[in-house]
C-alpha cells in the first residue's frame, strides 16, 4: 500500500492501450518490462503479406495471456488462437482495401486517429525503457519503507562477517537448514550479540543506517535476508517479530511505482508539450490559442522532486 495517490482513469485516457504493453506482469521482482521487438521471423503469410511472430508476441501480450518479456511457446494453444485472429483480421482489411473501402473520407480519419492512437503508445513504451529504471524503482521504494515503517518496531538479529564469501557461504548452509542462531555463535564477527544468536532487540527500522531500513521493509517474518553490505561488513538480516504491520515487499511494491512512475513520465511530457502546442477550436481560420497546461488537481501526477503528502491507507 503506498502512500501517494494516482488517477488509473487519467492514465487510461493518456497512455491509452499502451498500459498493456509497458505494466502488465510487473511482479516479476528483478526483471524490467521489455517490450516485444518486432524481428524478422514470420509466423504466417496471408496474399503475399506476412504476419510475423513478433505480431502474435505483441498481441497475445496485449491481451494478458503472457507477461510482456516473456517467451510465447509456439506451439500452445493460446499462440495458435491468436495467429488465427490475426489471419482473419488480415483478411477482413484486405478485402475492405479491395472494396476501396479504405479511401472513403470517414475511413482515412480512423485510420489516422489509430496511427496516432499506437504512437502515442509506442511513445509511452520507449519513455518506460528510458526512465522507468531499476535505480528509480529502487529509489522510490526506499523512500516508501521510510514511510510506511515510521512508527515500526521490530525484533531482529544479524550475523556479521568480514567478506562477501563468509556471508554467502553460511546463508547458503541456512537455507538448506542450518540454524541461523548456532551460525551466529559460530561465525559473527560482531562479538557484542554473538553469543546472544546475533539478537539486537527491538529496534525502529528509520533509526538504523542504511541499507538495514530497506532489507528489514523486504524481509519477511521469521525469515532471513541475502547477504548484503553494511558500513561495518556483510549482513545476514533475520526478521523474528513485528509490532505493527510489515510493509509490502519490493516485489509486491514494484508494480505499483512502475505504475506511478509512468504516469509521472507522461505527465511531465503532456505539460511540455501542451505548454509548447497551438490548439484551434473548430475548423479552418478559427482562432488559435495556447494549449491549456495539465492541472495536477485534475488527477495527474505531481513531478518527482514534488514530495507527495503522506497519507497512510491512500492506494495507488
Amino acid at each position: 500500500m503506498l502512500f501517494f495517490k494516482a488517477n488509473k482513469a487519467a492514465f487510461s485516457r493518456l497512455a491509452c492501450g499502451a498500459a498493456l504493453l509497458v505494466l502488465c506482469a510487473c511482479s516479476n521482482g528483478d526483471e524490467a518490462e521489455v517490450p516485444v521487438q518486432v524481428d524478422g521471423a514470420a509466423a504466417a503469410t496471408v496474399n503475399g503479406e506476412r504476419i510475423y511472430v513478433s505480431d502474435v508476441e505483441l498481441e497475445a501480450v496485449a491481451r494478458g495471456l503472457v507477461p510482456a518479456g516473456q517467451p510465447l511457446d509456439h506451439k500452445s494453444t493460446e499462440y495458435k488462437t491468436v495467429l488465427d485472429q490475426l489471419v482473419d483480421q488480415k483478411l477482413m482489411a484486405q478485402e475492405a482495401i479491395r472494396r476501396g473501402i479504405d479511401q472513403e473520407s470517414a475511413a482515412q480519419r480512423r485510420l489516422q486517429m489509430a496511427r496516432e492512437r499506437i504512437l502515442g503508445n509506442l511513445l509511452v513504451e520507449d519513455m518506460v525503457a528510458r526512465q522507468v529504471t531499476e535505480e528509480r524503482i529502487d529509489k522510490m521504494y526506499a523512500e516508501q519503507v521510510t514511510l510506511q515503517q515510521s512508527n515500526d518496531e521490530v525484533s531482529i538479529a544479524h550475523i556479521l562477517f568480514d567478506t562477501e564469501e563468509e556471508a554467502q557461504a553460511v546463508y547458503d548452509e541456512i537455507k538448506v537448514g542450518a540454524s541461523f542462531e548456532s551460525m551466529a555463535r559460530t561465525h559473527s564477527k560482531d562479538t557484542a550479540t554473538r553469543m546472544e544468536n546475533g539478537d539486537l532487540g527491538y529496534v525502529s527500522p528509520n533509526e538504523q543506517p542504511d541499507p538495514f531500513p530497506v532489507m528489514i521493509a523486504d524481509t519477511p517474518e521469521g525469515e532471513i535476508s541475502k547477504p548484503f553490505k553494511g558500513a561495518d561488513g556483510w549482513h545476514i538480516l533475520k526478521v523474528k517479530d513485528r509490532r505493527t504491520r510489515a510493509p509490502k515487499t519490493r516485489e509486491e511494491m514494484r508494480p505499483e511505482i512502475v505504475t506511478f512512475l509512468t504516469l509521472n513520465e507522461i505527465s511531465k511530457i503532456l505539460r511540455e508539450l501542451r505548454t509548447q502546442a497551438t490548439v484551434q477550436e473548430g475548423g479552418p481560420g478559427a482562432a488559435g490559442t495556447p494549449a491549456s497546461p495539465i492541472s495536477l488537481d485534475n488527477g495527474l501526477m505531481p513531478e518527482e522532486d514534488a514530495a507527495p503528502e503522506p497519507k497512510q491507507g491512500s492506494d495507488l
